[in-house]
């Protein structure tokens, strides 16, 4: 029953797959039920059977590592207000189960450098930078780039759109 309510408790509504930022992804019960409620039912359900689907924020304040969903609100929103406002970028909606979805750099696929998957700039709780760059590839997935936060990422926007 808890695999159940659990992913009722991720679940978006259809209407959240047009969102064009994560604030106006955030319509599951995750993200509006009280916080200390949310956090007894991940811990309960991830008990359970191991790693589930969940936001970052969600993993890295079980952990200890943020101090509330708030705080990785505004890790994602300020994201959204760098990339939203430059050209080439795109927010994608529709990430793993329970993720926050992703912005990809649309120029660097199937651009001079022919890559068949565009940059990609995610969330992460890997590391307290939250933020990873996955570059543009084909073929196999390589490794995410840590980003040393939204400072790190703004730092290296010149070099992450160079790829075209």
């Amino acid at each position: 029953m808890l695999d159940l309510e659990w992913s009722r408790a991720i679940e978006l509504p259809q209407a959240a797959m047009t969102a064009a930022t994560p604030a106006e992804l955030r319509r599951a019960w995750v993200h509006r039920a009280p916080e200390d409620s949310v956090l007894a039912l991940f811990r309960a359900s991830a008990g359970m059977a191991g790693p589930i689907p969940a936001p970052w924020w969600l993993r890295a304040v079980a952990d200890g590592k943020l101090d509330s969903r708030e705080q990785g609100f505004r890790v994602e929103d300020r994201i959204a207000q760098l990339l939203g406002r430059r050209p080439g970028w795109e927010f994608v909606p529709w990430a793993a189960d329970g993720e926050s979805g992703y912005w990809e750099f649309m120029p660097s696929e199937r651009g001079k450098s022919g890559h068949a998957i565009p940059t990609t700039v995610m969330n992460t709780d890997r590391h307290e930078g939250w933020i990873d760059v996955l570059p543009a590839h084909t073929g196999p997935t390589p490794d995410p780039i840590p980003i040393a936060g939204l400072a790190g990422l703004r730092s290296r926007l010149g070099v992450i759109e160079a790829v075209r």
